[in-house]
């Protein structure tokens, strides 16, 4: 018989929010996998339980190394318990090669549901959240991070972010250079402790408040791209639309055809505005390659 992978949410603050079972899963597991083995006997110690199983380190930096030997010790039919410093094991935390480890042995993976901070800021952001996607950490390169921000810069569901407090501003920034200075956005600061914070706004409020400096575990909601008919998109947005593309590393003549089907109107008509905003020197135009398909030159 194998044994039983669980992975246990821990709070994400306030150490009441944790759930009856995780204290049992604490006390009757063969084997505990904490990302922080100190943090994980402060929990302990506050909820006040007794692990009587091994306690073993598994975080980023010997995550590929530990896996196999946890797939083992299920294998021989332990029940391991995976635990992160906070929320979800897995979500942009250690846990994901375990699990599927586990599911490729065809080993059990159960769940202690707990505190999501990536569904607690949802929720609390004041934003959309009948669809949302969770885009974790941005990188930390400033061409990397714009790069990765153009990739989604039209997506229209709720965008879900972690980031580091003394990156914050930086990246609010450059939400509001791509995404526009007036898009929507919450900063949700502390979840659930004592200083928790929602500071909600326009991108280019934000980035400014965020100069001053911030502490604690951030997490970013930014509202989705505003779903516009073809009447209400001007040809300033269509070269907007291109350009951001282009920098994504795709070739203009493709940029035209994808913007010109996502909005809903000829080729042409986008090929026409990236060529006068080029005219106008106010974005791309035409260059080798570029030709949308219907005469334009190339």
């Amino acid at each position: 018989m194998t044994g039983t992978l669980v992975l246990a949410g821990t709070p994400i603050g306030d150490i009441t929010d944790a759930p009856p079972r995780l204290a049992e899963e604490l006390t009757g597991a063969d084997v505990i996998a904490a990302e922080d083995t100190r943090r994980l006997r402060r929990l302990t110690q506050a909820l006040g339980v007794t692990t009587r199983g091994r306690v073993v380190s598994y975080f980023e930096g010997n995550e590929s190394a530990r896996t196999p030997e946890l797939v083992g010790e299920l294998a021989g039919g332990a029940r391991v318990l995976l635990v992160t410093d906070a929320g979800m094991p897995s979500v942009s935390d250690p846990g994901y090669r375990l699990v599927a480890a586990a599911v490729e042995r065809d080993i059990k993976v159960t769940a202690v549901p707990g505190p999501s901070a990536v569904l607690t800021a949802l929720a609390l952001s004041g934003l959309p959240v009948d669809r949302f996607c969770f885009e974790g950490f941005l990188p930390r390169k400033a061409g990397e991070r714009l790069g990765r921000l153009r990739e989604v810069a039209d997506e229209r569901r709720t965008l879900v972010y972690f980031e580091a407090p003394h990156r914050l501003d930086d990246t609010l920034a450059a939400m509001a250079e791509v995404f526009g200075a007036g898009r929507r956005a919450a900063v949700c600061r502390e979840l659930t402790k004592t200083y928790e914070e929602v500071r909600r706004g326009p991108l280019a409020d934000l980035a400014r408040w965020a100069a001053e400096g911030v502490r604690g575990e951030i997490t970013v909601v930014v509202e989705g791209a505003p779903e516009r008919g073809a009447d209400e998109v001007d040809a300033a947005e269509l070269v907007r639309r291109v350009g951001v593309r282009e920098e994504a590393g795709e070739r203009r003549k493709d940029a035209i055809a994808a913007v010109a089907v996502q909005v809903g109107v000829p080729k042409r008509q986008v090929f026409d505005a990236v060529v006068a905003a080029k005219n106008a020197g106010g974005g791309p135009g035409p260059g080798s390659g570029s030709g949308s398909g219907s005469g334009e030159r190339r």
